[in-house]
């Protein structure tokens, strides 16, 4: 082992622990990302409610992880309740819970911002109406007037600011230095209905800890019929994900882990010896043309330019046309079909409908599909085989 691996090798494990010692010492910080992650135990993840879920919903709910779209291809289910918590779908997603509710299911969005899907369809729009750094949420209902949460902890400060008169508000924003706003609704959609709440954050485990808190999510939730309730919910831990957030979050894990990778990181060094160099085999230079065509094959392909492959199709098969068969390819007339039947000897209709195709791809508006340019080539070279 030479002087310069040495010094390696030392300044490599001082700089582990150096970092052991940091990562030793090290203050656990609090994650405060409003994450809504059912197995996160940080503040705004959602790992109390979804204990507590079961029992909010008096074991009539069930998890669902596929995006609504795909469950609801998969099964056909009766009128029941749909639990959206900050979720973000795609556009088919919101369609299809759509028409779920319009067919007689209650779903529930509890979303910072409404999708578009959803405002459009039932006419009302939400926006920031608070900019302040505390609130209170309330109900409308009197029966629930002593039940409300205070939002001391980076609200949202979203609402609706337009109500057309057929939605009925349910709860509001009480500020002090401005005037209550709306953000809980309920709209009829079809022969079911829609929830709207623009504020989840009281579900996240920092505030259903709090005492009395519970009791507002109690009241929110009572408004949906007991019946079945789907609930989707975002699968934001991958399997991988987990496992390593599994060892990095127990410290004796965690510690073991650094010690495996500098010990591996050591074993490959120590075990690093020159070995005979493998004498590369060097092959002939080969024919890329047939290549070559392939990529530009490939390229034209996958940018989906029919027309234009179809116009360079043409223009090639006439070219071969004028040099092989000395017929004039000027104006492609019933002459023209005539003199290439004769010198061919392919029947006319196979002719007449190259001659067409032709024409739709020298046309420069033409409308070329996949199915004309299969077409064209296959008539082409079935003219001059």
């Amino acid at each position: 082992m030479n002087k310069t691996f040495k010094t390696y090798a030392a300044i490599f494990i001082i700089v582990m622990i150096i970092l052991a010692l940091l990562e030793v010492n090290k203050k656990e910080t609090t994650d405060w990302r409003k994450n809504f992650d059912i197995n996160e135990k940080s503040p705004f993840g959602l790992f109390v409610f979804n204990n507590e879920a079961k029992n909010l919903f008096k074991n009539n709910l069930k998890k669902v992880e596929q995006i609504p779209y795909e469950y609801y291809n998969q099964h056909k289910k009766d009128p029941h309740n749909i639990v959206v918590i900050e979720n973000n779908f795609d556009k088919e997603s919101w369609n299809k819970i759509l028409a779920q509710v319009s067919e007689g299911s209650d779903a529930f969005l509890m979303v910072s911002r409404m999708p578009k899907e959803i405002s459009d369809s039932i006419g009302y729009y939400d926006s920031e109406i608070s900019f302040e750094e505390e609130n209170v949420l309330k109900l409308t209902d009197k029966k629930y007037q002593n039940d409300f949460v205070k939002l001391d902890k980076f609200p949202s400060g979203r609402g609706f600011s337009f109500i057309k008169p057929n939605v009925e508000v349910l709860g509001k924003t009480v500020e002090k230095k401005n005037t209550d706003q709306v953000n809980f609704i309920k709209v009829k959609f079809g022969k079911g209905h829609i929830y709207a709440h623009t504020e989840p954050l009281f579900l996240t485990n920092y505030y259903l800890l709090k005492p009395g808190n519970v009791k507002y999510a109690q009241d929110v939730f009572s408004y949906l019929p007991d019946r079945e309730t789907l609930w989707f919910v975002s699968n934001k831990s991958s399997a991988s994900r987990f496992f390593m957030r599994f060892v990095l979050s127990n410290p004796a894990l965690k510690y073991a882990w650094w010690v495996f990778l500098g010990g591996f990181i050591l074993f490959i060094f120590f075990n690093a010896k020159r070995k005979q160099r493998i004498v590369p085999i060097t092959e002939p230079l080969r024919n890329t043309s047939l290549d070559f065509v392939k990529s530009i094959g490939n390229l034209y392909l996958q940018e989906g330019d029919f027309h234009d492959m179809m116009a360079k199709k043409s223009q090639y098969f006439l070219n071969k046309v004028r040099m092989d068969l000395l017929i004039d390819t000027q104006t492609l007339d019933e002459e023209f079909a005539k003199k290439l039947q004769l010198k061919t000897g392919k029947n006319m209709e196979m002719i007449s409908e190259a001659i067409a195709l032709i024409k739709k791809g020298q046309d420069p508006y033409a409308s070329v599909i996949k199915e004309d340019l299969t077409r064209i080539n296959k008539l082409l070279d079935e003219i001059f085989k």
